[in-house]
């Protein structure tokens, strides 16, 4: 029987874990969600202690993780990002070891430096790969066909055909690839989505919508507007994974029309040829009885400041009730002369010690999502777990494969100006027209 929930599998994913040996970790990728560091500097946003390398630090104090190391494209965003580790995470916790291995070297500048770094790896090592959008599938496969187990941040590649090959691979060679979709880990979403199987009936209506604020226009200026990706993959990937998550055997999505608003991101000081805000509409279909339902999945990234960094929230309805959650206001509000009112969200990522002063983040549903990947491909590795079971319970590269034909049917849909066909084969593939 297929498990339905990441949050009971854990149980699973955490048996034995005392016996199981430390596993060595690659993070690709020395961005804001890694490290913290945006242009030299802290990050402004919720993350500015980074979410990945602390993690994977606290990781490696509890002994779950040996060695760390690190790949960027550039060595001479090293010392600042080692400072800012020095600063801010080893003096702030105890016991917390912030060292890892770096490539390139602080005086050089490789895009491909991962190669290397990925050959210094013995197999059955984890990566991490948290880097712009289309650069996902070529770094993810190079890990693969060298026997590591990725991680790889939403959305995992940019088109169907990049998805099939990488799970052929990861498949043909017995590897774990997940997608790091951390709202699978959170007890409002996993609740939400048990209910939405066992108590509402047959799909209806699902409507989301997800924001940041203008100046992560600035924060993702590498890429923004570089057509190699858009804030409906970067954002509307969220909802979209945890709705086919939640319809997971029960529904299919069967076509998709894209709409975009445009003027913010194009002018100064932003200059990015990119939109604004994306929504995709889309039709879904029950399997057993054929009823159709429609989602509208809404991302943007011109949000004017406010008390959170970015607004979520969905909106769902099937045949027999509906659910709605907001998972930005939590009841949870915080005022100072600072800041003035912020509403609080430490179920995502606590940055705050306990009393012994240790980082005590472990519960963060941030946390928990590259947790659960690290004892899985332990687990993979010892024998202890099979992959099929992996894709029953985690976001592997198998059981997202809709979420991916979405976000590119959306591309197409703007990009052509016309509806895209989700057409599904007796096999359970799927392929745009």
């Amino acid at each position: 029987t297929t498990k339905h929930t990441t949050v009971q599998s854990t149980e699973h994913i955490m048996a034995s874990h005392s016996m199981l040996k430390p596993i060595n970790g690659l993070m690709v990728g020395t961005g804001e969600y890694t490290t913290g560091v945006v242009a030299n500097t802290q990050s402004k946003s919720d993350k500015k202690l980074g979410v990945v390398a602390l993690c994977l630090f606290d990781l490696r104090r509890r002994g779950l993780i040996a060695e760390l190391s690190m790949s960027g494209r550039s060595g001479e965003k090293y010392p600042v990002v080692r400072e800012h580790f020095a600063k801010n995470i080893a003096s702030e916790y105890k016991d917390m070891d912030v060292e890892f291995r770096s490539y390139p070297a602080d005086d050089e500048v490789d895009s491909k430096a991962y190669l290397k770094a990925l050959d210094d790896l013995e197999p059955g090592s984890i990566v991490t790969v948290f880097t712009p959008d289309d650069t996902h599938f070529e770094i993810a496969l190079a890990a693969v066909e060298r026997g590591m187990h990725v991680l790889v941040t939403k959305p995992a590649v940019k088109s169907l055909a990049h998805h099939q090959r990488l799970m052929d691979e990861a498949k043909k060679r017995n590897l774990l690839v997940m997608v790091e979709v951390h709202k699978r880990f959170d007890v409002m979403y996993a609740d939400a989505c048990i209910r939405i199987r066992s108590e509402l009936g047959a799909f209806s209506f699902f409507q989301s919508y997800m924001s940041q604020p203008k100046f992560q226009l600035q924060t993702f200026s590498a890429w923004a507007g570089s057509k190699t990706s858009d804030i409906s993959y970067y954002l509307n990937s969220h909802h979209i994974d945890f709705h086919v998550w939640a319809l997971q055997q029960k529904a299919v999505p069967l076509q998709v029309t894209a709409m975009a608003s445009t003027g913010v991101a194009k002018r100064e000081p932003y200059n990015a040829d990119t939109e604004d805000t994306i929504t995709l509409l889309v039709q879904w279909q029950d399997v057993a009885t054929g009823d159709l339902g429609t989602a509208t999945y809404t991302s943007s990234w011109i949000a004017p400041p406010s008390d959170v960094h970015s607004q979520q929230r969905f909106f769902y309805m099937g045949q027999k009730g509906s659910i709605t959650i907001d998972q930005a206001h939590r009841g949870y509000m915080l005022a100072t002369d600072q800041k003035g009112l912020v509403s609080m969200n430490p179920l995502y990522m606590k940055y705050t010690k306990d009393v012994r002063g240790h980082f005590a983040g472990q519960q963060g549903y941030g946390y928990q999502s590259i947790e659960a990947f690290v004892r899985a491909a332990q687990e993979m590795n010892a024998g202890l777990c099979t992959l099929e079971e992996c894709d029953n319970e985690l976001a592997t590269i198998a059981s997202t494969v809709f979420v991916t034909a979405i976000l590119e049917a959306g591309r197409l849909s703007l990009d052509e100006k016309r509806t895209v066909q989700l057409v599904h084969a007796q096999d359970g593939s799927v392929s745009l027209q």
